[in-house]
C-alpha cells in the first residue's frame, strides 16, 4: 500500500499488492521504482501488461491501480529543481508561501495533482490546480520529450492535465504558488437547514477565497440536508510561518464491519452539527485544520474495515443542481447505508486547462461509504444513473464502480483524449470504463 509515511525505498522490483486510498480494489502489480528523469523509458522498455505511472496512491479508486501490470513508483523524484522568490515557485509555508490550490489532504504528489486536475475550497476563486501549471516536460514510451504549456505542444498540455496518468511520464513541472503572511485562516462557521439555505451562503460567500460544506446525509424531515457551511481567507496578519508537526495520531486497527452503520453515523452527524453550539461561529484557525482535518489521523481509511471504502463524487450543472443534489440526497438517506463524510461545494466558472477534467459550474458532492457489496454497488449506479440523468459527471480520482456507458456519457471527448495516451501506459480504471469499445 502507498504509505505516505514509508521511508524504505525498493531497489529493485517487487510484486506486490497495491491499494488505493479508498483500499478497493486490491491488485498485485510489479513496482517499478522511477528515480531520474531519463528511467523512463528505459526501465520498461522489456516489460509486458502496460505500465502506470503512481505517487501516493491517494486516489480513492483504480485510477492509479494496474491489475497484474507495472507501477511506475514517482515518489523519489521529489526534488526541487529551481526556487524564484519573485514568482513564488516553491512549497513551503516557512518561506512564506502556499499552493493555489490544494485538495483535503496533503499528501500527494505534484504529478498526480495535475494528473488528477485537483480541485479545492477556492474552485470558485482559483480554479483547478492546472490553473497554475505554467509548464512541464513529459516523457514517452518512444523516448521522446515534450516540453508543454498553453503555448507548447497544447494539445499534450490540455490532455495531461486531468489526464489520469496515461499521456507519459511527468518528470518536471513548473507551479505559480500564492504569498502568505500566517499559517492562520480566518475562519467562519455557520449551520444551514436545507440546500436552499446553503445556496444563500454560497451567493453570500462569493468574494471569500475558500468555501466549502459538510452536509447530513443521514437525517430527513426537518433535518434533511442539514449542515455546517465554513468559509474563510488567509490571515492577513503576520504570524510565525513554522512548519507543521508531523501527525502523531494512527487509527490502530481495521475496524469491524458493523462499527459504522445507519445508527452509529447519524449519532456522529448528529454531535457533529451540534458540537458547534452557536448558528455562526468565528475563530482564528491553523491551515492544517481547516484544509486537511483528516490527515491528522494517519491510516484513517481503516476505520472503514477490510473491504475498504467506495467514494461518490459528481458535480451537476447549475441547470438541474438543486434538484439533482436533493434527489441524491434523499436516495442517500433512503438506502439507509452511512456516509459521515460527506462534503457539499458549489463550483465556480473559471474554466479547467484539461481535456478530461472533472470540474465544472454547478453543485459537486462528495460521499464516503464502507463497502457492503449487496448494498453498495446498487446504490452506486442508481446514483450514478441519477446524475447522468440531471446533466452531471462522476470524477474518475474517487471512482471505483462507474461503468464504461455511465463514464463514456460523462466524458464523451474520451475518445479524442484516447489519441494522446502513451501505448504503453494504461490502468485498471481505463481499462474498465473503455473495455466495450
Amino acid at each position: 500500500m502507498a504509505d505516505p509515511n514509508a521511508t524504505e525505498e525498493a531497489n529493485s522490483t517487487v510484486q506486490a499488492p497495491f491499494e488505493s486510498w479508498g483500499r478497493y480494489p486490491t491488485y498485485g502489480a510489479k513496482l517499478l521504482p522511477l528515480h531520474w528523469q531519463g528511467d523512463y523509458p528505459a526501465l520498461t522498455a522489456d516489460v509486458h501488461n502496460g505500465a502506470l505511472p503512481v505517487g501516493m496512491g491517494r486516489s480513492y479508486g483504480d485510477v492509479c491501480l494496474l491489475k497484474d501490470g507495472n507501477l511506475l513508483v514517482t515518489t523519489a523524484m521529489n526534488r526541487f529543481m529551481d526556487f524564484d522568490a519573485e514568482t513564488g515557485l516553491d512549497f513551503a509555508v516557512p518561506r512564506g508561501f502556499f499552493l493555489p490550490v490544494t485538495p483535503g489532504t496533503k499528501y500527494v504528489t505534484l504529478g498526480g495533482a495535475i494528473a488528477n486536475d485537483i480541485h479545492g475550497k477556492n474552485h470558485h476563486f482559483a480554479g483547478t490546480f492546472g490553473c497554475h501549471i505554467t509548464r512541464f516536460e513529459l516523457v514517452r514510451s518512444d523516448g521522446s520529450r515534450m516540453l508543454c504549456s498553453p503555448t507548447e505542444n497544447a494539445e499534450f498540455y490540455a490532455a495531461t492535465i486531468g489526464g489520469l496518468g496515461l499521456t507519459g511520464v511527468i518528470t518536471w513541472a513548473t507551479l505559480r504558488l500564492k504569498p502568505i503572511v500566517s499559517r492562520k485562516i480566518d475562519y467562519e462557521g455557520i449551520q444551514f437547514h436545507g440546500i436552499d439555505e446553503f445556496l444563500d451562503l454560497t451567493n453570500q460567500a462569493k468574494d471569500i477565497e475558500y468555501t466549502v460544506s459538510w452536509v447530513d446525509v443521514t437525517s430527513t424531515g426537518r433535518n434533511f440536508a442539514r449542515g455546517v457551511f465554513m468559509q474563510g481567507d488567509h490571515s492577513k496578519k503576520k504570524d510565525e510561518l513554522k512548519p507543521s508537526p508531523k501527525p502523531k495520531l494512527i487509527f490502530p486497527f481495521e475496524a469491524p464491519g458493523f462499527a459504522l452503520n445507519s445508527v452509529s453515523v447519524s449519532l456522529f452527524n448528529a454531535a457533529f452539527f451540534h458540537k458547534q453550539i452557536h448558528k455562526r461561529v468565528v475563530a482564528l484557525q491553523d491551515y492544517e485544520p481547516f484544509f486537511y482535518p483528516l490527515d491528522k489521523v494517519l491510516h484513517w481509511n481503516r476505520m472503514y474495515g477490510k473491504r475498504g471504502l467506495l467514494q461518490f463524487q459528481y458535480v451537476i450543472p447549475w441547470d438541474h443542481a438543486k434538484e439533482g443534489t436533493i434527489a441524491v440526497l434523499r436516495e442517500v438517506a433512503k438506502s439507509g447505508l452511512a456516509s459521515f463524510l460527506a462534503v457539499l461545494k458549489a463550483f465556480g466558472d473559471v474554466p479547467s486547462p484539461g481535456m478530461m477534467s472533472f470540474p465544472r459550474p454547478g453543485i459537486t458532492l462528495a460521499l464516503d461509504f464502507p463497502i457492503k457489496p449487496d448494498k453498495s454497488f446498487p446504490l452506486f449506479q442508481r446514483l450514478a444513473d441519477m446524475t447522468l440523468e440531471f446533466g452531471g459527471r462522476l470524477y474518475p480520482a474517487k471512482d471505483a464502480a462507474m461503468t464504461a456507458p455511465q463514464f463514456q456519457s460523462f466524458y464523451p471527448q474520451w475518445e479524442q483524449f484516447a489519441q494522446y495516451r502513451d501505448p504503453m501506459l494504461t490502468s485498471s480504471f481505463w481499462e474498465r470504463v473503455t473495455s466495450n469499445s
